[in-house]
């Protein structure tokens, strides 16, 4: 059975952040580690595996968290290409993906504080 808890996805992902153009920018080398144990933290969190991130960080307000970055369509889109691909490479079950493939669209395009590009 597939388990949010091993993260490899998370650092599959964030391998692909490192080199992307658009969306690796964002992140400073300085702060992917931090960031990439966030992101796993907020997955544990989100689907029902860990209280951990809201006892560190309290209420997610991810929209409030990346204000300070230009999301729009495009960066929404490579973000989910980004994830997509990292779920690919993990080969993560398609009754897994039958969840998360919808709940990373919604999370993606809640980021969005830019109405096109």
């Amino acid at each position: 059975m597939w388990r949010i808890e091993n993260p490899r996805m998370v650092a599959a992902f964030y391998r692909r952040i490192k080199t992307d153009d658009l969306i690796g920018p964002m992140h400073p080398v300085e702060e992917l580690e931090a960031a990439e144990e966030r992101l796993a933290e907020f997955l544990l969190f989100r689907l029902g595996g860990s209280t951990r991130y809201v006892e560190m960080r309290g209420h997610p307000r991810l929209r409030m968290r990346h204000i300070p970055f230009k999301i729009g369509l495009a960066e929404r889109d490579r973000w989910l290409e980004l994830m997509t691909g990292a779920m690919e490479e993990m080969a993560i079950p398609l009754e897994a993906r039958a969840f998360l493939d919808p709940f990373f669209a919604q999370v993606a395009d809640f980021m969005r504080n830019q109405e096109t590009t």
